[in-house]
């Protein structure tokens, strides 16, 4: 399976958010790829002050647009994040389709970034976000694929979930800043993979370093081993990698971590 992650900007201009993202999606399937992977937040500054007014029901304008670019383009489509509404709630919503147009899965994002770093940044999504409730895996012509959100990557037992669940890729639209991302980007995805001996696929906005929110960029791909097999900087770029998911039945086996665990003792 070749898998593409779109490291695109993300501006103010909903619209244009849509055509770069219909540009490298296209761009992606015609060089080969089967999953298609874009950022978080793709349609919408990320920012408390714009979630709402970007939002949309499932079902609306940017939920149609990507089944549409899923199935024209005949590839899985991960469809970043969006802010989805629901009632009166705000949701940061990763919607996934086939390469028929159909939507075969959702994740809300679970974990809120609520956090106040001295010097650093402050950033409190609960103020406007609510958070999902359940892990995600997606079954896929490819396999089961789990999905997870930016800072649900930083909770060892949600992924360890998606892992028991049969998941061996883990695809994570995610929006690192300029203070977690250095330190902590690269680490949590290779953790993430090790810990589970699955696949990792962290995809970010590129950097706008006048934008509302300054990404980290560096979208990547880690394999069940726990290395970086491929990266980016953090220029407007596509990430490819091929995959072959039954790497990750030869690791489990000469390293079975999971048969190992005792869950009896983790309480």
């Amino acid at each position: 399976m070749k898998i593409a992650l779109c490291q695109m900007p993300v501006g103010m201009d909903k619209d244009e958010n849509l055509t770069k993202a219909d540009q490298l999606v296209k761009k992606a399937a015609y060089d080969g790829a089967d999953l298609v992977v874009l950022p978080e937040m793709f349609n919408c500054p990320y920012s408390n002050e714009y979630f709402r007014a970007f939002g949309e029901r499932e079902g609306e304008g940017t939920y149609l647009f990507l089944s549409k670019l899923a199935a024209e383009n005949k590839v899985v489509l991960v469809g970043g994040s969006i802010p989805e509404l629901d009632g009166e709630e705000v949701y940061n919503t990763s919607y996934v389709f086939s390469s028929e147009g159909n939507c075969i899965g959702k994740h809300r994002k679970t974990h809120l970034f609520d956090i106040d770093i001295p010097g650093g940044i402050r950033f409190v999504e609960s103020d406007t976000l609510t958070p999902g409730s359940t892990s995600t895996v997606v079954d896929t012509e490819f396999g089961k694929i789990g999905i997870a959100i930016c800072y649900d990557i930083r909770f060892p037992e949600f992924f360890r979930n998606m892992v028991l669940d049969g998941a061996k890729l883990i695809i994570v639209p995610a929006a690192f800043n300029m203070t977690t991302g250095p330190a902590h980007w690269e680490l949590t995805a290779r953790a993430r993979a090790l810990d589970n001996q699955t696949f990792v696929a962290m995809c970010s906005p590129a950097r706008d370093e006048d934008g509302v929110y300054v990404a980290y960029g560096h979208s990547l791909v880690a394999d069940a081993w726990g290395n970086v097999v491929s990266q980016l900087d953090e220029r407007e770029a596509v990430l490819y990698t091929d995959i072959e998911l039954d790497a990750c039945d030869e690791i489990r086996q000469n390293l079975p971590l999971l048969k190992h665990r005792k869950p009896e003792v983790y309480k």
